[in-house]
């Protein structure tokens, strides 16, 4: 499979709304001050900001160097590092994840990592794609590389849960869980869909030779015109997310 990789300054013209709708789990996860707080898939730390100043102390996570850096500039305490492989020193309060578990495979040594660096008792809150999340999207993306004779699901990256599935998982890595709801949440985009593609397709396209790159985002971007852009030019994706709240057992 192709890593995906992020680019800050593509990320915050093609996707600041990810963070600009996080606020509904920032709520949920309602940091005090002088918490000690991880978040897990950081970016480019406009959300983590949000966190430390309210008040909390916060390390960020993430796996890509850009965006850490990036998280850095705005004075978070920010590390490169895997979701699957949680290496941080000592325990947190709570554990926070915006838009990022759905990249992180398999989500069971994620849950697992999470509950060995919380406090007995400590938080974890986060939203992520759920089950039917970017389904015309990634419907049009798998019928282009199967065109071309290429397994989809050999690149596809992401995991997207149902919230029974996501629960079991967070059960078995030792949760009792508070809330979990899978929320439709159609999302106007701020440029077009190729920016979309561009910024978070990198999977997909890094599977074909980059003369035929171009093409094969031509051909996805036609394939949903008809079905993603209104009348007026906006093209909405089709998000689902699954917002979960899960404390760790005591004992």
């Amino acid at each position: 499979m192709v890593d995906q990789t992020w680019d800050p300054d593509e990320y915050a013209r093609n996707a600041r709304f990810v963070a600009d709708l996080g606020e509904p789990v920032l709520a949920l996860l309602a940091p005090r001050a002088g918490e000690r707080i991880l978040d897990l898939g950081c970016g480019d730390g406009v959300l983590t900001a949000k966190i430390l100043a309210l008040g909390a102390s916060v390390v960020g996570i993430d796996s890509s160097a850009a965006q850490v850096a990036a998280a850095r500039e705005r004075g978070i305490d920010a590390r490169v590092g895997e979701g699957t492989l949680l290496d941080v020193t000592g325990t947190f309060d709570a554990v926070f994840s915006n838009a990022a578990l759905h990249w992180m495979r398999p989500p069971e040594a994620v849950a697992e990592g999470v509950a060995k660096v919380l406090e007995p008792g400590g938080r974890f809150v986060g939203e992520m794609g759920g089950a039917g999340c970017v389904a015309k999207i990634r419907l049009a993306l798998h019928r282009g590389l199967e065109s071309r004779a290429i397994d989809p699901w050999a690149v596809d990256p992401w995991y997207f849960p149902s919230d029974a599935e996501y629960a079991s998982v967070l059960g078995g890595a030792g949760f009792v869980v508070d809330s979990i709801a899978l929320i439709d949440r159609p999302t106007p985009l701020p440029t077009n869909v190729r920016g979309w593609l561009e910024t978070f397709a990198k999977s997909f396209t890094g599977a074909l030779p980059e003369t035929e790159r171009s093409s094969f985002l031509d051909e996805t971007e036609a394939a949903l015109r008809g079905e993603l852009c209104d009348q007026s030019g906006v093209w909405v994706a089709d998000y689902v997310r699954l917002r979960f709240s899960a404390r760790k057992r005591s004992v």
